[in-house]
């Protein structure tokens, strides 16, 4: 003889619902109010560079500052993965919004010591500090050099 099965207890499925409707409404009432949330300051860009980044047949990566023509860096076939990965997710939005690789890239310093790559022809926006100091210091690098003319 078998045990007849036990019905779910209705007090723990209210119970659970309830908790769900109350976390939902906490963060309805945070997003719409601010009440519990922290904001960051907004920082003001203090230095900006426009650079092109194209591709060479050897495998390597030109970096040119299209205000005057110089060029900046190559980034060396097989180095700087964190660069290219940020490159390429940049040029696969770009590929989505059919815009070429022509226009420049805005790679900004904030005054709050983040450094971000933004694509003014699709909106996309990198934050780099997220992936660390490290890789952060790539692109730090791209805004301080000097470069040489090509």
């Amino acid at each position: 003889m078998t045990a007849a099965p036990r019905p779910f207890p209705l007090g723990a499925l209210i119970g659970a619902f309830g908790l769900i409707g109350v976390g939902i409404a906490s963060a309805l009432v945070a997003r719409t109010t601010g009440i519990g949330t922290t904001r960051m300051p907004d920082a003001a860009a203090v230095a900006t560079r426009d650079l092109r980044f194209e591709d060479r047949a050897d495998g390597a990566v030109t970096v040119t500052d299209v205000r005057d023509g110089h060029l900046v860096a190559v980034l060396a076939p097989g180095t700087n993965g964190f660069a290219r990965g940020v490159l390429r997710g940049l040029a696969r939005e770009r590929k989505r919004h059919e815009v070429g690789v022509y226009p420049a890239f805005k790679l900004v310093r904030w005054s709050d010591g983040r450094l971000s790559l933004e694509d003014p022809t699709t909106g996309a926006h990198v934050s780099l500090e997220a992936f660390g100091m490290t890789n952060a210091a790539v692109f730090a690098h791209l805004m301080n050099a000097q470069g040489e003319t090509p």
